[in-house]
Parts: C-alpha cells; structure tokens; sequence
C-alpha cells in the first residue's frame, strides 16, 4: 500500500493510542494497522507527484494530472487511432 502522508504512516505502524478520546472508535477502523502488524500488508512512503490515488481526489496542476492519467492507463482516442494506424 502506497501513502504520502508521513504521519499516516507512523501512526499506522506505531498504532493508535488508546485513551479517553479513541476508546469509542470502531474496532474496524484499526484495521489497517492489524494488517500491517500480521505482515500482510506493508505501507511505504511515495511521493505526492507519484500517488495514483491523487488522481481522483484533489485537483492537481495540469502536468501531474496527465502523468498520473497516463499511469494509471488511460488514452485519448484520438492518440489511440493514429498509433494504430501508423503502420498503414
């Protein structure tokens, strides 16, 4: 699992304390830190510009934006269509 935030990632693997302010947290949301903890997961840090997932939740300048759509597979058409029909 990928994460930019370097707080998100000390919290998960220091897990979260417990106290008068988390004690009626859900169980479920400490899954991820169970996960983690067993060995079935690992959380690595990567870089803002490199995180697929910003794609689809902030706005981002337009340079990264075309990056991260290129990376996660996606073509224009029309892009599409002349590579297809270079070889005529």
């Amino acid at each position: 699992m990928y994460e930019d935030n370097a707080a998100c990632i000390a919290q998960l693997k220091d897990g979260y304390i417990k106290g008068d302010r988390t004690k009626h947290i859900l169980p479920k949301f400490f899954y991820t830190h169970d996960l983690q903890k067993s060995g079935d997961v690992r959380v690595l840090q990567i870089r803002s510009n490199d995180n697929l997932a910003d794609l689809f939740t902030k706005a981002l300048p337009t340079a990264t934006f075309k990056k991260l759509v290129y990376r996660i597979g996606l073509r224009r058409l029309k892009d599409l269509d002349e590579y297809t029909h270079k070889g005529e």
